[in-house]
């Protein structure tokens, strides 16, 4: 759901920007409550998994394909705080390496795939766990309902921004019951992989991730008459974790195998957002991307005509920038959060 330049109109795009901004500073005074000596080099490694599966367009329709947002995921393993920065920082890694999603458009993309997915996504999750069982199966069957909702959610925002400020003039109405339509669908699949990638850290950490603090209530016992917490059993934990530095490993193997390898079979059909772009004329306008002339531009590395080596290896770059990047900014944060607290 990548939007590129000339869809929507300069002074909309500006407000956009304006909002996506206020939301990263925002994002970045809340992730000090969320970020540790833990799990912030979590947050680099979710960010760069996120741009890794993000490169695997899976087929939806005829001829239609989707990607994983990736908000409902971020916001639940490291909150919703840091959620929003960690899609802000694979945006903007998109948008300046691989040309993909407009420049001017940044502050769109970023509220629309961003804010709101991160939102709606996290608001619906933590409704949910409060209701359910409080179990690990509760975190992932909240982590499916939320990542579902919260595509044709940021779809039908996407649709108001363009009756605000759409640069043709397709019927909105039109716009809406399409966009809303494909990105259902779209959903299905985004619940699936935040699903699956949720229950395999709460298998290994679930103390590292951030949605699953405090559902598992004390075991009570009744002692003269009154309920006490009953001590931990001191062998259970350890045997069905591993150590965060395993974690980080694995999961930085498994987003370079799927960026550099996996994203070779993608589906090459057009996106939701370009489909319906297509087929209700919204793309009549749209600008070439200004970072076109990219040595990494469109997921290849230019100079390398082999189509799987230049699009595995772009891959793999841009999970080192995006690693690189939102490891180093929230290392930044998490030192400003120990410092506060040092004064």
């Amino acid at each position: 759901m990548h939007v590129p330049d000339g869809f929507i109109n300069a002074p909309v795009s500006a407000a956009a920007g304006v909002v996506a901004a206020g939301a990263v500073a925002a994002g970045l005074r809340g992730a000090r409550r969320e970020l540790d000596e833990r799990t912030a080099p979590l947050a680099g490694l979710v960010a760069a998994f996120i741009f890794a599966v993000q490169m695997l367009n899976f087929p939806v329709a005829a001829g239609t394909s989707g990607h994983l947002l990736g908000g409902a995921l971020a916001a639940i393993l490291v909150g919703p705080w840091t959620g929003v920065l960690c899609i802000a920082v694979v945006l903007l890694m998109q948008g300046i390496l691989f040309a993909d999603g407009g420049l001017t458009a940044l502050g769109v993309n970023i509220t629309v795939m961003g804010v709101v997915t991160v939102v709606v996504a996290y608001a619906l999750f933590r409704g949910l766990v409060l209701v359910l069982p409080r179990t690990r199966r509760s975190v992932t069957v909240a982590s499916f309902a939320a990542a579902l909702v919260s595509v044709p959610a940021a779809a039908a925002v996407f649709t108001l921004i363009y009756a605000i400020g759409g640069t043709t003039d397709v019927p909105v109405s039109k716009v809406l019951t399409a966009m809303v339509g494909v990105h259902v669908l779209i959903g299905v699949g985004e619940a699936v992989i935040t699903m699956l990638t949720v229950g395999a850290v709460i298998a290994v950490r679930p103390d590292l991730v951030y949605g699953a603090r405090g559902l598992t209530a004390p075991l009570k016992l009744r002692v003269d008459g009154e309920l006490v917490d009953a001590a931990p059993a001191p062998a259970a934990a350890p045997a069905a974790t591993a150590s965060p530095k395993k974690l980080w490993i694995g999961g930085l193997v498994t987003a370079l195998v799927l960026a550099g390898f996996v994203s070779f079979y993608a589906s090459a059909s057009p996106d939701g957002l370009e489909k319906v772009a297509a087929d209700k004329g919204i793309d009549k306008n749209v600008e070439d991307h200004a970072a076109a002339d990219s040595p990494l531009a469109d997921y290849g590395v230019k100079g390398i005509e082999a189509p799987r080596l230049s699009g595995g290896l772009a891959g793999v770059i841009g999970v080192g920038a995006t690693l690189a990047v939102g490891t180093g900014a929230f290392w930044v944060v998490r030192r400003r959060k120990t410092a506060a607290q040092e004064a």
